[in-house]
């Protein structure tokens, strides 16, 4: 049990939430790509991914796992991203500070969700059963490369008034 929940239904809503944040971090980006100013959309992805992380730690405790460690690490640059919105108000450096943790928060949800298919999608568990298959590398690859170029655009890019 978990929160009053089997961790069947914890699990569920654990990835609802994560699911929501990477649809709003998609969305939040998109603003940015834009010149748009934040709005409610970057508040619902922090939140949303803040919550995914809190969710994760949730979990029943069998040692330092590899989510534990990417748990912690998006709490670190969840924490960053807070502090240059809200304290620094994108300001002068606080701007690319935002711009860097808070991508890098959105590609750690999407890393997990990458590791997550692969694992329990059959014909991807199928191309990668251990994880460690040149398939799931490539997608990692894929994946990390895209991050790394969105946030190079967003802080060329994102302006805010």
């Amino acid at each position: 049990m978990v929160l009053g929940m089997s961790v069947a239904t914890f699990t569920i809503v654990h990835v609802v939430i994560s699911l929501i944040a990477i649809a709003t971090g998609a969305v939040a980006c998109a603003r940015m790509w834009e010149g748009r100013r934040l709005d409610g959309w970057s508040t619902v992805f922090l939140w949303t991914t803040i919550l995914t992380s809190v969710t994760g730690f949730l979990f029943p405790f069998n040692g330092f796992t590899p989510a534990i460690g990417v748990g912690i690490v998006s709490s670190v640059a969840l924490a960053i991203a807070l502090v240059a919105l809200y304290g620094g108000r994108l300001a002068g450096k606080w701007r690319w500070i935002y711009i860097c943790s808070a991508v890098f928060a959105f590609y750690l949800n999407v890393f997990v969700a990458v590791v997550q298919a692969f694992g329990k999608i059959g014909f991807l568990h199928a191309l990668a059963p251990t994880g460690s298959e040149p398939p799931f590398a490539v997608t990692q690859g894929v994946v990390l490369l895209g991050f790394i170029a969105l946030g190079i655009l967003l802080i060329r890019r994102f302006r805010p008034a």
